[in-house]
Formats: structure tokens, sequence, C-alpha cells
């Protein structure tokens, strides 16, 4: 193996590392404000998780949302966790990290996709884990403050970050 895909491959593993760390604690302690009954909270956790799956390959991506999404439901919500898991890592999938900007059309429709994906798994979760049907508008309306806020910070993040090329700094080796 060239040195260069080591440090590659070294380098990847470490910045997901950090990503998933940082998910967690802005999923779990920083801005986490409790809502509804059902142990639901808002966070910006979902921002560090899209900002990771613009700049890193789908499974470092899914790596973050999964390891960073799953520890902070275990810490603050444990009968969420496995759910959660599942979902974070699904969030990812419509983003995409080819390109050299965060922000590009995919990234931009990204979070909205993103957003169905999260209500209609913790919709579906609920149904499981109380064993009643929920209704549909009250379940979608708490992911969607909770989507929208995160939509909203990552767009801010992102446009910062390509404004002082953050990306190209980071994974140019």
């Amino acid at each position: 193996m060239k040195r260069e895909n080591v440090n590659s491959k070294t380098r990847l593993m470490a910045f997901t590392g950090v990503m998933a760390a940082l998910t967690t604690i802005f999923t779990a302690y920083i801005f986490h404000i409790p809502v509804g009954v059902n142990g639901g909270y808002v966070h910006f956790g979902d921002t560090v998780i899209y900002l990771a799956a613009a700049m890193l390959p789908a499974p470092y991506a899914m790596a973050v949302g999964a390891l960073g999404g799953g520890l902070a439901d275990l810490l603050t919500a444990p009968m969420w966790t496995i759910a959660t898991v599942i979902i974070k890592m699904l969030i990812v999938i419509p983003f995409t990290s080819r390109s050299t900007s965060l922000l590009n059309k995919r990234n931009i429709a990204a979070p909205i996709i993103s957003f169905f994906i999260s209500a209609t798994g913790y919709y579906i979760a609920e149904m499981l884990l109380f064993g009643a049907k929920v209704a549909l508008i009250p379940a979608f309306t708490g992911s969607f403050v909770q989507s929208g806020g995160s939509a909203l910070f990552f767009y801010i993040a992102a446009a910062a970050f390509d404004g002082v090329g953050v990306k190209k700094t980071i994974f140019e080796f």
C-alpha cells in the first residue's frame, strides 16, 4: 500500500472520529432542547452529520451518523438508539462529497430529502416502540423543527467553510 493511501485513510478515519464526537456532543449536550412526551429533543447534531456527508465518502459519513447519533441516544434516550443508528446512517445518502464545494445543487436539496427519511424513520420507530399508530402531523412537526434548524445551520456552516476552503485544506494531500 502506498504511503499516501495510508495517510489518506488515516486522515479519513481521524476526521470521521472527530465528526462522530462532535455529533454526540451537539446532539446530547449542546443546544439539546427536550420536546414532546416521547423523549424527543431538538439538537444540532444533524448539522454535523450533514457536514460530514458533504465532506466524507458515504461509508465514513454513515459511520459519523451511526456512531455520533447512536452514542448520543445511548446517553440520553436509550430506547431510541437502534432506530437512531439506522436513521442517521440513511440521512447521509442524499448528500454528495464528490464536489469541490460543500454547497452544490445536490447538497442544497439533500437536507430536505433527509427530513423525509428522518421523519418517516422516527414515525415508524415510534409506532414500533409504543405499539400504537401516532398522528402523522404531530409526529412530523417535531421532526420538521429539528430538521429545519439543522438544515439552516448546515447551509450557514457550509457557506462559511466553502468561503475559507475547509474541504480543500482538510482533504487535499
